[in-house]
């Protein structure tokens, strides 16, 4: 096992694979911005150190300075996260000419799934299932044209470097297809630095169902069950479950073995998420994260397997400590992500200070956060404040539980999800499980109206527990207070 792990990220996922190396008796390192100076990751780690400036640029997508940090407190691995250089095969190749181990895939494995058209041709090679569409870059407009127009509308054309959505543009005539691959070509161009577009087949209303893969280093590979994340707005996931709703012994068979063959088509190692559409009946390849999920804790729930620290094993030359005939899938487990936005004026960021903040807790509950209160939310990164997690018996229940949970958390001073979240777990067609990856626009309107009643009813909530959060001002004075106090008591050790 590794002795010292830096971990290269921020935030929640800092904080999570600093308790896993905890765990397993490891020493960790954080590095922070200038933004990050006073952050709770920073203070948790057992090393912390600046690399500069708040842009990410110069910061914690330097890999240089990341590099040399590594070096200097004796880090032998790093850790990624997700974001940020956890998709960056730079990063696995400096790593190696350093002699540190980059817990995750071969910097060959992240190039080829990182690019969609790459991944596209290894899969439909490998025999899975992969959605109709151009398995090269579109480069002529006739071309395209024709191409669209043998798949059949409506196609989506998508950026090939591309990720969470960025650029994406669904067509539904042909009127539409010229302007749709300029536009996704420049915001591929700006975001990416690639601006390689393709076209595929555009699913009406297909559900996002995923399969977690773990695989060690000796060829052992199996798939840690499936994920539904059709909960999305913008091709950003709000909400995952495990397992899916609509998840079968048969159907977890199949897909899960088509996870599994992909995993095993690319030598992959270490901890990684196929991807899925599934629709009417039919299941197709939409891509392969190289590198652990935002989503991870709900899996963990219902599996009992600590996935952060099946990472840092396999990493470290150990085998998997379980085998396919050793997962089974216990109750149901829901995560909402609790971000600085405002969703009632279209999860427009709101950044801030955090001027009251009680997490909810009680049996079945887990909170994955990285702030506290007076705590100044940073403009220049994700706005995710946490990630709430539920399990129970059934998935009813968990629905139940979620919301009772919901109404715990309290946080004070900006924005958050929380109003959003509160509607979902009401609406009969989420409960129902009716889900597909256009669920929030199709239900805009209901589950607006629903917002706009619980920001009522919080607001009333709310100010009958402002009293139970100290004034800034007093909380100032009853620091300064203290630490006079312990100066007196320290001044008076030495003269006796």
């Amino acid at each position: 096992m590794f002795n010292k792990v830096l971990i290269a990220n921020r935030g929640e996922i800092a904080i999570r694979v600093m308790r896993a190396c905890r765990e397993l008796d490891v020493q960790s390192v954080a590095v922070y911005s200038d933004a990050d100076k006073y952050s709770l990751f920073a203070k948790f780690a057992d090393e912390a150190y600046s690399i500069g400036e708040s842009s990410p640029s110069k910061s914690y997508l330097n890999i240089d300075k990341i590099i040399e940090v590594a070096e200097k407190s004796g880090a032998d691995a790093i850790h990624p996260g997700y974001g940020f250089l956890a998709e960056n095969s730079r990063l696995g190749k400096e790593c190696e000419k350093h002699g540190i181990k980059l817990i995750g895939p071969s910097g060959s494995v992240i190039e080829s799934m990182g690019d969609k058209i790459t991944s596209k041709k290894l899969m439909r090679s490998a025999g899975i299932p992969v959605i109709p569409g151009t398995d090269k870059g579109i480069s002529d407009i006739d071309e395209a044209v024709e191409i669209a127009e043998s798949i059949g509308y409506p196609v989506i054309v998508k950026a090939s470097a591309g990720g969470g959505g960025i650029g994406m543009r669904t067509v539904y005539e042909k009127d539409e297809l010229v302007r749709a691959i300029e536009s996704t070509q420049s915001v591929a161009a700006s975001a990416f630095g690639n601006s390689t577009v393709f076209i595929e087949k555009y699913l009406e209303e297909p559900r996002h169902i995923e399969f977690q893969i773990m695989a060690d280093e000796y060829g052992n590979t199996i798939h840690v069950a499936d994920r539904e994340c059709s909960i999305q707005r913008r091709h950003q996931k709000l909400i995952e479950e495990a397992p899916s709703p609509i998840m079968t012994e048969d159907l977890r068979e199949r897909m899960g073995s088509a996870a599994v063959k992909a995993a095993e088509s690319i030598n992959y190692a270490n901890a990684g998420t196929v991807e899925f559409l599934y629709s009417n009946g039919d299941f197709y390849f939409l891509e392969m994260n190289t590198r652990i999920q935002v989503e991870h804790p709900i899996t963990e729930i219902v599996t009992g397997i600590d996935l952060v620290q099946e990472q840092l094993k396999i990493a470290s030359g150990k085998e998997l400590s379980c085998s396919q005939k050793d997962i089974s899938v216990t109750g149901h487990a829901i995560e909402c992500r609790i971000n600085a936005e405002n969703p009632l004026k279209d999860f427009s960021p709101n950044s801030g200070k955090i001027t009251g903040y009680r997490s909810p807790g009680g049996h079945g509950v887990r909170v994955d956060s990285g702030v506290y209160m007076n705590y100044s939310i940073p403009t220049f990164y994700d706005s995710m404040i946490s990630k709430l997690i539920v399990w129970d018996r059934t998935r009813t229940a968990a629905i139940d539980r979620m919301k009772r949970a919901l109404s715990e958390y309290v946080i004070l001073g900006v924005k958050t999800t929380i109003p959003f979240h509160k509607a979902m777990m009401r609406s009969a067609d989420f409960r129902a499980g009716k889900l597909n990856t256009h669920f929030v626009d199709e239900h805009h309107k209901g589950i607006t109206e629903e917002m706009e009643k619980v920001v009522i009813e919080d607001k009333e909530r709310w100010n009958r527990l402002k009293s139970t959060f100290l004034p800034q001002k007093k909380v100032a004075a009853i620091t300064t207070a203290v630490g006079s106090y312990m100066n007196n008591v320290q001044i008076q050790q030495k003269e006796k």
